[in-house]
């Protein structure tokens, strides 16, 4: 474990750079702490560094060998897009989990330290509340729904509308199949071909059966065929009271049977009938198609608060698809054999957060 320099606050807190031993303990503050996401425990770490050779650094915040507060850290180096610390990349959530404020406080000191230390150029933190006085990015949101606690009362709830959207792509034929890491290669066949279609590098099918294999109770896939062919996919995760949707996906030759509208009632009933508080569909654009389609179910728009530790006068970087500055590689991967982009694809993608 190495000791990262941080501000001092009213009592004495070590911040700690752990290594894997002290992820038993990482995990049972984890578990302990309200705001906790999935992607806070321990095992991305293992994940990440395994599928995608990645450098973490796992601050700990200590006062008399007591944590009060993490801090999961990825380093993302490539001469394309720069040298720096994201926590967390490839999802959504992650960020300061602490005991209050003046830890939180520490804990950011404690990454600009190590920042500094790595030379990078910059620190995304992805939080769900504003807790830092450093500047951010508001521009996305995530949709969430609370539940009814009743699958019916949900399905009442819809309206009739929405029920017949739903009920339409069984007339078609469609049939839905919730299971684990042996649907796992057909999920893949759809979402690899949908991202190809939106010029968006794909993540490498082991890192899903990673995820499979280090969660199998918490998370799940659906798939929907019609024919007998995949045509619409997803991969949930289940944490603290709340079911995540971070990956779905559909065919476009399948849009017009509406098969989406069935695959995500296939997640809400699950989610209804397993117990869960709250269902996150995932994050958005605020007013993008993805936004609408979200909130046609009910669901609201919950603020992402992206905080940025930068070094210098840089502005705050934007490393997603409607970058300018990408657009014409993305127009060129529209155009790519799926194949090819499955192969490059992961090269890619294990740099952008």
């Amino acid at each position: 474990m190495k000791s990262i320099s941080a501000k001092s606050t009213e009592t004495p807190v070590a911040v700690i750079d752990t290594g894997a031993s002290g992820m038993d303990a990482w995990d049972r503050y984890v578990r302990g702490h309200a705001a906790a996401s999935v992607y806070h425990l321990g095992a991305w770490r293992e994940l990440i560094e395994s599928v995608f050779g990645r450098e973490t650094h796992y601050l700990v915040a200590e006062n008399d060998n007591e944590i009060i507060g993490v801090l999961p850290l990825v380093r993302l180096k490539s001469l394309l897009f720069g040298d720096f610390l994201v926590s967390m990349p490839y999802v959504s959530y992650g960020g300061i989990l602490a005991d209050n404020e003046a830890v939180c406080a520490t804990l950011t000191d404690g990454a600009a330290g190590l920042a500094r230390k790595l030379g990078v150029d910059h620190v995304e933190l992805r939080h769900l509340t504003d807790c830092l006085s450093l500047p951010r990015r508001l521009d996305k949101v995530s949709m969430h729904l609370r539940l009814t606690g009743r699958s019916e009362t949900l399905w009442e709830k819809l309206g009739s509308k929405r029920r017949a959207q739903i009920k339409r792509p069984l007339r078609e034929g469609a049939e839905g199949e919730i299971g684990g890491a042996e649907l796992i290669h057909e999920f893949y066949d759809v979402f690899s071909v949908k991202y190809r279609d939106l010029g968006v590098p794909v993540y490498p099918v082991g890192w899903f059966r990673a995820i499979l294999q280090r969660f199998p109770h918490l998370a799940r896939v659906f798939v929907v065929r019609v024919g007998g062919c995949p045509v619409a996919a997803s991969i949930v995760l289940g944490f603290n009271g709340k079911l995540e949707v971070p990956w779905a996906s559909s065919l476009r030759s399948a849009d017009r049977y509406g098969v989406n509208m069935y695959l995500y009632w296939s997640m809400l009933k699950y989610a209804e009938d397993e117990g869960y508080e709250i269902f996150d569909f995932g994050r958005s654009t605020q007013g993008s198609g993805t936004y609408r389609f979200k909130q046609q179910w009910g669901a609201e728009p919950v603020q992402l608060y992206w905080h940025y530790w930068l070094s210098g006068a840089q502005e705050i970087p934007r490393l997603n698809p409607a970058n300018p500055r990408f657009q014409a590689a993305v127009a060129v991967w529209k155009k790519l054999p799926v194949r090819i982009a499955n192969w490059i694809g992961p090269q890619i993608v294990k740099n952008l957060p």
